[in-house]
């Protein structure tokens, strides 16, 4: 166990980010209901994951991680799940095609309930309430009762995350994650494209491998790996009242686990080294990542790895850049260039997200494909220059056919953003322009 480290160490330091309860001892109550809840994920899952994430460090694998921006009570269905799952499907066999490596699939799911946020109040109509800050702390439902921070969401969140797993579980070893089935769907997609011929060309090759290996007899009976999938799951730790009760400790090798999710992060705003937030991921041993923006300095950030993976275990950390397109040039070489000078063993995944955020004319936050492609480019064109690896990308997205994201093949402008404007906090692709945006990394790759 890391020193002067407890499962409640975390309490002795300032924090941000989180909401006020007008009732502690509840608060507390539930805490305690929840450590007595069976764990979500299990130690073997999180140690497969850490070992993947192992060759994605070594330049052996990649990353691909996406999901909701925060996940809503209200959106949880069965056909969104599946919808969400069949995208990371699509996007990952284009993504393998392009890499000619097995990409590492971990999802912002089945937890990711928590959002900071820019202010800790909203006023609508001279009317101020606590902000909403993700439904497993209030409701986005603009009325005082709702935007009370309610301990009772904690146990909500807790049932929602467990029934996304199971059924996602089932997802992924119950044969939809099929190798066939899914390039049958990207041949859906591609027939939607104003633009097919490269789209189809990859297409046509993995189908043209598909027969090759049917033909030496290697099919989804012989190879359980066509027709199965890998799939871990992960959230912002941002409520540690919400973590602190999952900590489980493994008997075999005497370490702390966060059996919440399989890989946890940190965002920009809870990083800083003296706080609670880094002071708990630096005693769990999960996989974990943080956000790296245009704000932190090189020694700041060769401070935090030193504190949160003083070992330089391959696949601990992953470092998550989200700059901005016009930004990612300037802040993020000198960062790369101290990681590969210190000798620090880490991933590098790209939020072409955050960073590039804006406001449409009629009042929408929202982002533009154009600009989320050019800083994955961008991503990856400073990590060849200075021969280091680009290991991953970080979406948010959904499977449903939002119209949140401007751009793509479907061309969705400012007018079409109030068509289909679902998401409860920041703007996410939808399943289209995931596909799509997949397909030209692959396409940027080669």
């Amino acid at each position: 166990m890391p020193k002067n480290w407890t499962p409640n160490s975390w309490r002795n330091f300032p924090i941000k980010q989180q909401p006020v309860y007008e009732n502690p001892g509840e608060l507390k109550k539930i805490e305690n209901q929840l450590a007595n809840f069976p764990p979500l994920v299990s130690f073997d899952e999180i140690e497969n994951l850490k070992s993947e994430l192992a060759r994605v460090a070594e330049g052996q694998a990649f990353l691909l991680q996406g999901g909701d921006c925060a996940e809503s009570f209200t959106e949880f269905s069965h056909d969104n799940l599946k919808s969400f799952f069949r995208t990371i499907m699509q996007m990952t066999i284009a993504l393998m095609h392009g890499l000619k490596k097995p990409i590492v699939k971990v999802g912002r799911i089945a937890g990711q309930y928590a959002k900071p946020r820019s202010q800790d109040e909203e006023t609508i109509n001279d009317i101020t309430l606590p902000a909403y800050r993700g439904d497993i702390i209030n409701s986005i439902e603009f009325k005082k009762e709702a935007r009370l921070a309610n301990p009772k969401r904690l146990l909500e969140s807790y049932f929602y995350a467990a029934a996304s797993l199971n059924y996602l579980r089932c997802l992924a070893l119950g044969g939809y994650g099929n190798l066939e089935k899914i390039n049958k769907w990207n041949e859906e997609f591609a027939h939607s494209l104003n633009s097919k011929k490269n789209t189809e060309e990859v297409i046509k090759k993995i189908n043209e491998n598909l027969d090759f290996m049917q033909a030496c007899g290697l099919n989804s009976k012989a190879i359980p790996q066509l027709t199965t999938a890998s799939f871990f799951t992960s959230h912002e730790a941002l409520l540690l009242n919400y973590e602190e009760p999952f900590l489980r400790k493994n008997k075999d090798n005497k370490k702390f686990y966060d059996l919440s999710a399989h890989m946890l992060w940190i965002g920009d705003r809870t990083r800083s080294p003296d706080e609670a937030h880094v002071e708990f991921l630096r005693g769990i041993a999960n996989p974990i990542a943080f956000k790296v923006g245009p704000t932190i300095s090189q020694d700041g950030l060769l401070k935090l790895l030193e504190i949160l993976n003083p070992e330089n275990e391959p696949g601990r950390v992953t470092l998550i850049s989200r700059m901005g397109k016009d930004q990612v040039h300037k802040f993020l070489p000198p960062l790369v260039k101290a990681i590969k000078n210190n000798g620090n063993k880490v991933i590098w995944s790209c939020d072409p997200m955050h960073g590039n955020t804006i406001k449409s004319a009629n009042g929408y936050k929202t982002r533009k494909f154009d600009d989320i492609l050019s800083e994955i480019k961008s991503f990856f064109a400073i990590h060849n220059k200075l021969g280091t690896y680009a290991g991953g990308v970080h979406f948010e997205m959904t499977g449903q056919d939002v119209t949140e994201c401007l751009g793509g093949n479907q061309k969705i402008s400012e007018i079409n953003l109030r068509d289909r404007y679902h998401t409860h906090c920041d703007p996410r692709l939808n399943a289209s322009q995931s596909v799509e945006l997949a397909f030209a990394i692959a396409q940027e790759i080669r």
